[in-house]
């Protein structure tokens, strides 16, 4: 099946509303808010005082507590303003847990059934914009505990059996990231189908190859958009590694001891679709490096995108001139009428700043922890959302960028002749003539510095100017100069040579699915 530019899009299901905090007790509700990812789409938080101590509902943990917390307390320990976005996994959760208690006979079926069809009440709601989110129930857990309770009375308050909020969010967290990885795998695909196809355009394209920006050796284009398409490679191998990893399950672990109630975990991740429950119950509530790893690989993957963008806006320069930009993907300025910017790569550069501060973020926050769950743990949450929300954007956009970019081949080609990008072949051609290759790099040296002197290319010699700086140059030498004649003498695997090129292109082709 042929990629197209179209088919390259990734389209998101319609997004439920987003949440803001409501104006009075302590309430939350739904205003509409569309976001091409709901799961880290960003809630407006302006948030109320909560209700006086006397008015505020009950905690359902609160029964040893004679006084409720400050109002200062509850705006500072609250998370429903962001954590608000796992609900359609810890319904999941909840759901699970639900039917594994009634297969173990610790609820009956229709308790169960009661509990499931809340649930699906509840999580309708949501998604039509019409639940309430309450900041005196804190989280996202109690919200939805205290939502079903109401709903469906007794039955609901048997849900939290051998349960704790410990093991429920990081449950919630494991299964949200599950998700997340598998929609920036997508968008890594659809960067990299753009890329082959912006090298199967420019295929006969030579550049000039840099190292410490200064011309080093032509390359096909090609060849330099290829590489990028290999970064991409590592960073999704590092997100399926990651996955692997964060696909066990920590429900049924409680608060860190485990449960002497007879449940069934195995059910449980069989249900949730978890490879195998995690086998140490404190081990389970209190790891967070699976948070780590994935802010890891995502700050590596930034890394890479922002080195795109920083090439893409050189090349884009008056001084470079190598790609125009199209009107679709440029930005002007307010004061000067003739300026056509290359912003969005330029923020994708920037964006990567953040990227890499939610991962310092998260070590910081875990450097320091006591084993077991510590509510410091909270704090993992936004810098996740923020870092894959970022990534997403960034794929997103340089996938857009690259499907609207053309490279100035005239400009190209005449940049060429400078910087002496043969030299090394020429090296080569001594290579072959017999002469050990350091004694090569001092003949050609000097060749350059007679080019420098006779202000001429290297293919501009005449032979006797080149005999008379080694009498083993003859005439097949002219066969090595000039970047086209470089460019076709690499053979070696990997390398630039147009065969080498044209059989890395096929092989992109055939793995990300793209006909000729």
């Amino acid at each position: 099946m042929a990629f197209t530019s179209q088919s390259l899009i990734f389209r998101a299901p319609a997004s439920p509303a987003c949440a803001r905090i409501a104006p009075s007790a302590g309430r939350v509700t739904l205003r509409d808010h569309r976001a091409a990812f709901p799961p880290v789409a960003a809630a407006s938080t302006s948030m109320a005082s909560s209700e006086s101590d006397d008015k505020r509902e009950a905690k359902l943990w609160g029964g040893r507590f004679e006084e409720g917390v400050t109002d200062a307390v509850e705006r500072f320990t609250e998370s429903i303003s962001y954590d608000w976005q796992l609900y359609k996994y810890d319904i999941m959760g909840s759901k699970a847990h639900a039917s594994m208690l009634a297969g173990q006979g610790l609820i009956t079926a229709t308790d169960r059934d009661t509990i499931l069809e809340g649930l699906d009440q509840i999580e309708r709601l949501i998604q039509e914009g019409k639940f309430e989110w309450r900041k005196d129930r804190e989280d996202v857990h109690m919200n939805i505990e205290a939502a079903l309770i109401e709903r469906v009375g007794e039955p609901a308050k048997k849900l939290h059996t051998a349960r704790s909020r410990n093991d429920q969010i990081v449950t919630d967290l494991r299964l949200w990231c599950r998700d997340a990885i598998d929609k920036i795998l997508i968008r890594i695909k659809q960067l990299q189908a753009s890329l082959v196809m912006l090298a199967s355009k420019n295929v006969d394209l030579i550049v000039p190859g840099y190292t410490h920006l200064q011309r080093a050796q032509p390359v096909l284009l090609p060849h330099l958009l290829l590489s990028y398409v290999e970064q991409l490679e590592r960073d999704a191998g590092r997100l399926v590694n990651c996955r692997e990893r964060v696909n066990f399950c920590p429900l049924g672990a409680c608060a860190l001891a485990g449960t002497g109630l007879p449940i069934d975990r195995f059910q449980t991740a069989k249900d949730l679709k978890f490879t195998a429950p995690m086998k140490n119950s404190i081990d389970a509530v209190s790891d967070r490096d699976f948070v780590l790893e994935f802010l890891a690989a995502n700050s590596i993957a930034a890394v890479h995108l922002s080195r795109i963008g920083e090439e893409w806006v050189l090349w884009a320069s008056e001084e470079f001139g190598f790609l125009t930009p199209s009107d679709k993907v440029s930005t002007g300025s307010s004061i000067m009428p003739q300026k056509k910017n290359p912003d969005p790569m330029e923020l994708v550069r920037g964006k990567s700043a953040r990227v890499v501060g939610d991962l310092m973020t998260v070590l910081t926050l875990c450097k320091g922890l006591p084993q077991a769950y510590n509510r410091d743990l909270q704090e993992d949450k936004e810098p996740l959302f923020d870092s894959v929300k970022a990534v997403l954007g960034m794929l997103e956009v340089c996938t857009e960028f690259a499907q609207n970019i053309s490279f100035n081949s005239k400009r190209i080609q005449s940049s060429l002749p400078a910087g002496y990008l043969d030299a090394t072949t020429l090296a080569d051609y001594l290579v072959k003539k017999g002469i050990p290759f350091r004694t090569s790099h001092e003949i050609v040296g000097r060749s350059v510095a007679l080019c420098v002197y006779k202000q001429c290319q290297l293919a501009e010699l005449e032979l006797d100017d080149l005999k008379s700086v080694h009498p083993v140059f003859e005439g097949d030498v002219y066969e090595y100069l000039g970047v086209e004649n470089a460019v076709n003498k690499f053979i070696s695997y990997g390398s630039t040579g147009s065969e080498q090129v044209k059989k890395q292109l096929e092989d992109w082709r055939i793995q990300l699915g793209i006909s000729s």
